[in-house]
């Protein structure tokens, strides 16, 4: 069984830094699509980076400073996400799906979800 852990989320100012962690069980991330998602209240959850076979997607709310990296010796997917602003404020999720033989397509779809870390932006 897969299970999806996040960890790292906290409070920070606005221009802060913080470094999000999810870690896998029950496989192994280098078999896994991953992404990860955020979601404040009222709004629709919203994907802020998404990683494919050979490219990643940011959406141009988060590009540039966010990244994600995959640390396969730890089995655990980060999201770097630096210069934050207000709006960033939300329960950031972090989501996987099997690898096909493709690799991880645009379309790959998640099928394990953590259950979110709080990120909170304010002076």
């Amino acid at each position: 069984q897969v299970q999806l852990a996040e960890s790292g989320g906290g409070s920070v100012q606005p221009g802060g830094s913080l470094r999000l962690s999810c870690a896998a069980s029950g496989t192994t991330i280098s078999d896994l699509c991953m992404a990860w998602w955020r979601q404040t209240p009222g709004k629709q959850r919203e994907v802020v980076g998404r990683l494919y076979t050979y490219s990643d997607y940011y959406p141009s709310s988060v590009r540039g400073r966010f990244s994600i990296s995959r640390d396969n010796a730890n089995n655990t997917l980060y999201l770097q996400m630096n210069s934050l602003k207000p709006e960033d404020t939300a329960i950031y999720y972090c989501a996987a799906g099997p690898m096909s033989g493709l690799g991880c397509p645009r379309n790959w779809e998640a099928k394990y979800w953590g259950r979110g870390t709080q990120v909170t932006v304010s002076s």
